[in-house]
């Protein structure tokens, strides 16, 4: 099952994904696709470690090319979370070791690739294009891989999730599992 969590910046949404990776049954990795670059990506990276803490999560950081993580976890987890695709894709976009423009795509593939592999897999991505603001190309073309990558693992989902001040709505439900576990 993969389901996809979609949210704006502090809307709740990594809190919801941890919470339905808990109701799945097993052992859950985390997939963490920040890099630690600056003081307010240490933040966000401590502020996530104290949310997992006590969980029981296994932590891995994978910063580009998720679909190499298919043999890597296979006996030591049932679910994946992988937070964020807004990281990812930025990473694919613009590190030296990413796929460059086309990471939409990319990561998508890759996604559908570790679907064959986890019984679950649970997508934290963050909502774009509702504020209205006006970018440079450069974080234009970002922007419409982003865009792009959320439509891709939306349609290819079973769950969609938009969650609103820590509020979850669901979006798509192909096993009804959502609607059963949010109540």
């Amino acid at each position: 099952m993969v389901i996809l969590i979609i949210g704006g910046s502090a809307s709740g949404k990594s809190e919801f994904a941890e919470r339905i990776c808990t109701l799945t049954g097993g052992q859950v990795a985390y997939i963490a696709t920040m890099q630690p670059f600056g003081k307010d990506a240490q933040y966000r990276i401590a502020r996530h470690l104290k949310l997992r803490e006590g969980k029981g999560f296994l932590t891995v950081e994978q910063y580009t090319d998720i679909a190499k993580l298919r043999n890597a976890l296979r006996n030591r987890a049932q679910t994946l979370l992988i937070e964020c695709m807004s990281n990812l894709c930025a990473n694919e976009m613009f590190a030296p070791e990413g796929v460059g423009a086309d990471a939409g795509e990319w990561i998508a593939e890759g996604i559908e690739t570790l679907s064959r592999y986890y019984q679950n897999i649970v997508i934290v991505t963050n909502e774009v294009f509702s504020d209205g603001a006006q970018y440079d190309s450069e974080t234009m073309r970002y922007l419409e891989q982003l865009g792009k990558l959320n439509r891709l693992l939306a349609k290819r989902a079973d769950g969609v999730v938009e969650v609103f001040y820590g509020i979850p709505q669901i979006l798509k439900d192909e096993t009804g599992w959502l609607k059963e576990v949010i109540q």
